[in-house]
């Protein structure tokens, strides 16, 4: 009986289509980046509701060091849009423990998003698709696609960080943290969603050619998220 049920196990293994595998570990790092960049805001949520904004600003700083530690010890690498934030907060939290003033913390996200709206406008202007550079290896677009998507992005940064000023500039402290992790990512995500009907009419299937790039900066593509911290 033993045997019987080894073989049909062994059998069930075999039989498990290598793809299958493969979406599992996609869906495990999705998740896990997920938890990543969730994480520290959660901490900072929670520590800013028991111990005030300056307290809950160290610990912010030492869980986005933790998380871009644990991207690069579990995941092989840190995404270039997170290290800039991680950056940022701990730039931005010193100054806020330094000088004793919670203003550096809260226009740090105006900061970090009008960066990114420059330099995914900017790159536009430049003919230079950043966006292709930064995730080329993990999705196969036309340069339309490429452009339409590096556009939609650049205006949402745009977005996300007028929003934060008037936030921060007439709300309370406490109202802005919740912001942050109640409104600012749940945002992002369905913006991000929002973009699957681009991939799709703009995907490259199979090892098709993008017959549409133009040489130079817009195409080539290089090796690679979500950074709104």
């Amino acid at each position: 009986m033993a045997s019987s049920v080894d073989k049909d196990g062994a059998e069930e293994d075999r039989n498990t289509p290598p793809e299958a595998d493969g979406d599992q570990g996609e869906v495990r790092g999705s998740l896990l980046k997920l938890a990543l960049e969730i994480g520290p805001l959660v901490v900072f949520f929670i520590a800013n509701a028991r111990l005030g904004i300056f307290m809950a600003t160290g610990l912010f700083m030492a869980a986005t060091a933790v998380a871009l530690v644990a991207s690069r010890v579990l995941l092989g690498r840190i995404p270039v849009m997170p290290l800039v934030t991680g950056v940022f907060v701990l730039v931005f939290g010193a100054l806020t423990l330094f000088f004793s003033n919670d203003t550096f913390i809260k226009i740090k996200p105006t900061i970090v998003n009008m960066l990114f709206a420059a330099v995914a406008l900017g790159g536009l202007f430049f003919d230079w698709i950043v966006w292709k550079t930064l995730f080329g290896e993990i999705f196969a677009l036309t340069t339309k696609g490429w452009r339409i998507l590096q556009f939609r992005w650049g205006c949402f940064f745009l977005f996300l960080a007028i929003l934060n000023e008037v936030v921060w500039r007439n709300f309370s402290s406490d109202t802005w943290v919740s912001f942050k992790l109640f409104g600012i990512m749940p945002l992002t995500m369905v913006f991000a969603l929002a973009q699957m009907g681009v991939l799709k009419r703009h995907g490259l299937q199979g090892g098709a050619v993008d017959d549409t790039a133009q040489g130079g900066r817009t195409g080539t593509a290089g090796s690679p998220e979500r950074g709104t911290g």
